[in-house]
């Protein structure tokens, strides 16, 4: 990950503030850069603006995971399941629930 196609990202999304996943690339950046809480915002960025970007539910899941959260994690997979089914998208609602069912478990 470099700073350069941070730069770059951060560019492209202030010529296309609207874009979603312009932003959610921004997220995995900072995700892959370890910096989590910025990955976190730019997640719930998407989530405020695009409910129905289901990509972003199995991303925000797994962060909210690794930032031992598993209520918030949780509560990403259903909202994710729901727009997922909404959208008609069984496969992202299967990894979804997948995701879901593996905290579940755990508890």
């Amino acid at each position: 990950m470099s700073t350069d196609r941070m730069r770059q990202l951060l560019t492209f999304l202030q010529q296309a503030p609207e874009d979603s996943f312009l932003t959610f690339a921004v997220a995995k950046e900072y995700e892959g850069l370890q910096q989590w809480e910025d990955a976190l915002a730019w997640y719930l960025k998407i989530t405020e603006k695009e409910p129905g970007f289901v990509g972003v539910y199995y991303h925000l899941g797994k962060l909210y995971q690794r930032l031992e959260q598993p209520e918030q994690a949780i509560a990403a997979y259903k909202t994710g399941m729901a727009a997922a089914q909404k959208a008609g998208d069984q496969h992202a609602y299967n990894e979804l629930a997948g995701a879901k069912m593996e905290i579940d478990e755990d508890e």
